[in-house]
């Protein structure tokens, strides 16, 4: 496998898992249901979170293991940063630990979470502009058979 071929691969890795963190959010987010608006407000900073490192990959960029926006979206060089203002990144930071757990927080109500799945979104649709077309398409993994037809 060439470099392009396994970078890109790697980039389409994060991909399908941001993509299916923001399903997760707006499928909570539209259903009939009620459910915990933590739970989105997680599932939406988890889709920004991986399509940042995304970026960062394609940039060859190594980064910690962290769930900091900010921090993330520093290691970017300026032309690569998605739309994402202070205030927005220290926002949808908190959602990935402190609403996990009990205790220490406020809960999230129906308006931040749909902000939050907002700002999935609108980093979803500017992160895809930058990225190889290879690393979009959908992997083919789940389902198929190994060679010894298992």
């Amino acid at each position: 496998m060439s470099e392009a071929d396994e970078l890109a691969t790697i980039i389409g890795e994060w991909v399908e898992k941001a993509e299916a963190d923001l399903a997760c959010a707006v499928r909570l987010l539209e259903g009939k249901e009620e459910w915990s608006t933590e739970t989105i407000c997680f599932h939406a900073q988890q889709c920004v979170e991986k399509y940042i490192k995304a970026l960062l990959v394609l940039g060859r960029l190594d980064f910690p293991k962290t769930h900091d926006i900010r921090r993330l979206v520093d290691m970017l060089p300026p032309d690569m940063r998605p739309d994402l203002t202070e205030v927005e990144q220290n926002t949808l930071t908190p959602y990935a630990t402190a609403t996990c757990y009990p205790g220490g927080f406020e809960p999230s109500t129906p308006k931040q979470a749909n902000d939050a799945v907002r700002m999935a979104r609108r980093v979803r649709r500017q992160v895809r502009s930058l990225l190889p077309r290879e690393a979009l398409r959908r992997r083919q993994i789940r389902g198929k058979r190994t060679s010894n037809g298992r």
